[in-house]
């Protein structure tokens, strides 16, 4: 999804701590590819390699699928093909599942989590060639163009029901693209994995029985981390307001309050770890809107749901079971 080439990982893989050569000598395996327009890659510890390869391409090529059914750019991808003609009939499963899971994500955060939010986007894109930002009128039209309850979907089709309408599931797609590696890699019996589709999943251990550990990126220094974690069978996803800016005070962003038409002011970035990719995913880009007394308030209601979050001056805030550094 070509947004996401404005976009580095906020979390990355970290290698483990000084004195782990031993472990290193059992088999690690790795693998690379292109989708959403970055680099995904899937790691497996398993003494067969030949099975390790299998899975990784397995893996590899099923988020790539992902990505081409779900691209806002590619004209054969199935949300291209809705956005240009405002209904698609026999929708794949895998999309009706994002809209379903979606919608849900939706209703529980109150509509701040919208995939319906493309038009702002445009109008902000539009504004940023010419130097600008959208003016009072241009914004409030996308606004009013943006309401997940006009998006209407079953097993035969899906419609907008407002005219001008359309959707984007970057918020969600590179989610629910690495739990669909997940599942091609364990297809194969692998149960130790850390799988990167810009979204991440960590299973079981890498070699030498050591946790996968991860860094969360600092939102205004990209050298440098604000927390790291052991991250053992969750899923973490991490949104932030420097992803991609249309102005240098990071005041207008890539993400936007369906309220208000505009980018939320409260948090810098927002770092979840969920059950789901899809999930984590999906609620760190509502806990960026919904800002730091909200979103731990639904984080509470929902199971194995924590957070990070951090606010423009830098402050730190976690859920209880969000991981301290590791």
């Amino acid at each position: 999804m070509k947004r996401r080439t404005f976009i580095t990982s906020a979390i990355g893989a970290i290698a483990g701590a000084a004195g782990c050569a031993q472990a290193w000598r059992e088999p690690l395996h790795s693998g690379a590819a292109l989708a959403f327009g970055t680099t995904i890659s899937i790691s497996v510890a398993h003494p067969d390699a030949e099975l390790a390869q299998r899975a990784i391409e397995d893996g590899l090529q099923a988020a790539q699928a992902v990505d081409r059914l779900m691209s806002i750019y590619h004209p054969a991808s199935q949300v291209f093909r809705l956005n240009h003609d405002g209904v698609l009939a026999q929708p794949d499963p895998r999309l009706l599942e994002v809209l379903a899971t979606s919608a849900k994500l939706s209703e529980l955060s109150g509509g701040a989590f919208d995939i319906t939010t493309q038009p702002l986007w445009r109008a902000y894109t539009d504004a940023a060639r010419q130097g600008g930002l959208p003016s009072e009128a241009e914004r409030r039209r996308a606004q009013s163009l943006v309401d997940w309850r006009q998006l209407q979907f079953d097993r035969d089709s899906v419609r907008f029901l407002r005219p001008g309408m359309s959707l984007t599931l970057n918020g969600v797609a590179q989610g629910y693209a690495a739990d669909q590696a997940l599942a091609a890699v364990r297809a194969h019996g692998v149960r130790n994995a850390l799988l990167d589709t810009g979204e991440f999943i960590a299973r079981g251990q890498k070699p030498g029985r050591h946790p996968w550990i991860l860094g969360v990126r600092h939102p205004r220094d990209p050298d440098a981390l604000s927390a790291s974690l052991c991250a053992q069978g969750c899923s973490v996803a991490t949104s932030g307001d420097y992803e991609c800016t249309f102005t240098p005070d990071f005041r207008h962003h890539h993400i936007f309050d369906p309220a208000t038409g505009d980018s939320p002011g409260e948090l810098a970035s927002v770092t979840v770890l969920a059950p789901s990719a899809l999930l984590a995913d999906g609620l760190s880009t509502a806990f960026m809107v919904m800002g730091w007394e909200r979103a731990q308030a639904l984080a509470a209601r929902m199971q194995a749901v924590d957070l990070l979050a951090i606010d423009k001056q830098g402050r730190l805030r976690r859920t209880a079971g969000f991981p301290g550094n590791a």
